[in-house]
């Protein structure tokens, strides 16, 4: 279809035009009548100008009639496959595309919402329609048609936020006489405090000829049930939930059948609190004062959601030396308070080098090892003391220890190693260093000799002797760690090693945490896409059985992952965050020891002997080490003086002048400047590589 348009763009404002027009008429309208000879001319001159300052432009338009756009949407969401809807709603296409194919100048377009696998919950029909129609413009759109069941989760509010002004219209799938139940959450909370209990609120809503009356609900906790209460349809009840344990505790919470409803499945609502403990309180008992002491303490310390009672053995009763009771500035160890009347209230107890030294009845030890049994936890860190007179494991607490010591002490240095159980299990899997053999970290030099009774082995001494062993005893759990020298990668030695990493994941598995649990199957959906995770200590996981909604069950075989570190850092999995305080601890932790430690390196002997004396910190020297050290000495004195002379004599200044040379400094020098001679740099690089350089770390 052509048409031509007249179109004027006025040079001058359009006020000024019309006055101009006006003027112009009045002009020659005065002319013409006056008779003035010229005045036609005049008068066309002057609608000349006027037409010229209207700019005139003529325009030829070929137009081409648009189609209207009917979109069609179509819902395939799991409640469309209910009750043979599917069918109806197949039928209903086939019939809308016979009809509407006769229609003229009308697109119409199909759109299939309610299928995403990546899309929320609900069903989301307008969404799936704006998507549809995002390249029409709203004057092309001719309606819109749905075929649904009714439950749509995105209506708009008002007519105007459609975005076009067209008439919607939709056919309905079902049955007139359908009746439905469903449990409606109004109050889910995603976390609570374990011991607590939290409110939940719900709504049951009907559909149907024959409801109203109160519905009795049956209230479960991981299956088992713990509680029935009545709800009125329509109207929000609220219950409280306990929080049994840490992690996630599932609350379901299922209404009775109605009769004859077109499903049962939405009958039921399941709220996942994740358990969080406010406080884990924890009981460390330091049998003497030595150099791990402050390891175990500082690891504690720094772990916001740690609690913890410490006591360190200073005097045993048997130390007599004659100091009046009213002088010394020591509290009573209250044995009674701790192991008899609030041993329930601790979650973690730890012995660090605790011996039988009197302090503590052997009635105590069977509390202990009754409240491990009950679901507690106690961690032993033994030395020599495991294996000597007086140990822990001729008390009533062997009972529940999974080695026994076998007498002996193995004195020589070794590295720490995974075993074959310790590669898969949460404490020590993924260690930082652990994917190399040996092991890339600090090698330890004591371990007490002990044969396993029950338990895993995770990490393994010199000829696969059990080094930490991690057990369970009924509800509670144990753990031994047979050596006092976990200090050592603490500060640092030869590198030190994943001390934090070690430490913390064990004492929080001794605590329960889920995400250490050895045997543990997780679920985690992303929209319509369920993942499945198994964690497990043995060669290979059995399938999976998965009970779908409509009770169908079906088998998933898992592949396996390989062994990965803990993806969650403990730290802050369960916890408050850390505080300022806390970073203050975790630097001073990561500071050296403020009393000297002697480390003695030749190439006779290359590993430190046995500490003299833990506390101290300090190795003895072998045999005939000192003279080997006053030679060196004496070889270095000698070195240093030459290469000294030598620079006093290049300490001259020219004869021309000129700018005196920087003044090599003088051996005696050395011990107050701490910047080292370029002579000294060289000398240390020498001796360090032979193995007979002398290291003193302050």
């Amino acid at each position: 279809m052509m048409s031509i348009d007249v179109d004027f763009a006025p040079l001058i404002p359009l006020p000024a035009l019309l006055a101009l027009a006006f003027a112009g008429i009045v002009v020659a309208g005065l002319c013409i009548f006056g008779k003035t000879r010229g005045a036609w001319l005049r008068a066309g001159a002057i609608a000349c100008l006027l037409i010229a300052l209207a700019n005139p432009s003529f325009t030829r338009e070929d137009r081409e009639t648009l189609t209207n756009v009917l979109p069609v949407v179509v819902d395939r969401s799991g409640s469309q496959s209910l009750d043979g809807r599917n069918r109806q709603t197949d039928e209903a296409r086939r019939q809308l595309e016979a009809r509407l194919s006769g229609l003229k100048d009308t697109e119409v377009r199909w759109i299939e919402a309610g299928q995403d696998g990546s899309a929320s919950d609900g069903t989301e029909l307008f969404a799936a329609l704006r998507n549809g129609l995002a390249d029409v413009p709203p004057e092309r759109v001719a309606g819109a048609l749905f075929v649904t069941d009714g439950v749509v989760h995105d209506v708009p509010g008002a007519a105007r936020d459609l975005g076009f002004s067209a008439p919607i219209h939709a056919l309905i799938t079902g049955r007139p006489d359908e009746r439905d139940r469903r449990v409606a959450l109004t109050l889910s909370p995603r976390f609570g405090i374990v011991g607590q209990t939290q409110r939940i609120g719900f709504r049951i809503e009907e559909v149907g000829d024959g409801l109203g009356r109160p519905v009795p609900v049956t209230i479960r906790r991981d299956g088992e049930i713990i509680d029935r209460v009545e709800a009125l349809p329509g109207q929000t009840t609220t219950i409280e939930a306990p929080v049994a344990h840490p992690g996630v505790n599932f609350i379901e919470i299922e209404a009775e059948d109605a009769g004859r409803e077109i499903t049962t499945v939405n009958n039921r609502a399941v709220v996942p609190i994740d358990g969080v403990r406010e406080k884990l309180r924890v009981l460390l008992v330091s049998g003497e004062p030595h150099a791990g002491e402050r390891t175990w303490r500082n690891l504690l310390k720094a772990d916001a959601s740690v609690d913890l009672v410490h006591f360190t053995i200073l005097r045993p009763p048997e130390k007599q030396d004659g100091t009046p009771i009213n002088e010394l500035s020591l509290i009573a160890f209250p044995t009674r308070e701790l192991f008899s009347q609030k041993i329930d209230e601790f979650d973690l107890i730890i012995f660090d080098r605790y011996a039988r030294q009197g302090i503590l009845p052997i009635v105590y030890f069977d509390n202990i090892a009754r409240y491990v049994r009950d679901g507690g936890a106690v961690l032993v860190a033994g030395g020599p003391d495991y294996s000597e007179p007086g140990s822990l494991y001729e008390t009533p607490l062997s009972a529940v220890l999974p080695a026994e010591p076998m007498g002996g002490v193995v004195e020589r240095q070794f590295k720490a190693a995974l075993s074959e159980v310790g590669r898969k299990h949460p404490v020590t899997r993924g260690l930082p260093g652990s994917e190399q053999n040996p092991p890339s970290w600090a090698p330890w030099f004591r371990m007490v000799d002990s044969r396993l009774r029950e338990g895993d082995a995770v990490l393994q001494g010199p000829e696969e002797r059990p080094l930490l062993v991690l057990a369970r005893e009924e509800k509670g759990r144990v753990a031994l760690l047979l050596s006092d020298h976990a200090w050592l990668w603490a500060r640092g030695f030869d590198g030190g090693g994943p001390h934090v990493d070690l430490l913390r994941r064990l004492s929080h598995w001794l605590m329960k945490e889920p995400d250490l649990e050895e045997e543990a199957l997780r679920a985690k959906a992303t929209g319509r896409t369920v993942t499945f995770e198994r964690q497990t200590l043995k060669d290979e996981a059995a399938p999976v059985t998965v009970t779908l909604p409509n009770g169908q069950s079906r088998e998933i075989a898992l592949c396996a992952g390989g062994a990965r570190p803990l993806a969650r850092d403990l730290r802050d999995a369960r916890t408050r965050p850390p505080s300022r305080d806390r970073r203050h601890v975790l630097d001073a932790r990561e500071r050296r020891p403020a009393e000297p430690a002697r480390i003695h390196r030749s190439r006779e002997h290359r590993a430190p002997a046995r500490p003299a004396c833990v506390a101290d910190r300090r190795f003895d020297p072998p045999a005939g080490a000192r003279a080997r050290r006053r030679d060196r000495r004496a070889a270095d004195r000698a070195s240093l003086g030459r290469r000294a002379r030598l620079g006093s004599r290049l300490d001259r200044r020219p004869a021309g002048g000129g700018e005196r040379r920087p003044r090599h400094r003088h051996p005696a020098d050395l011990r107050r400047d701490p910047r080292p001679h370029p002579a000294a740099r060289r000398l240390r690089r020498h001796l360090g590589a032979r193995g007979a350089l002398r290291t003193v770390v302050p």
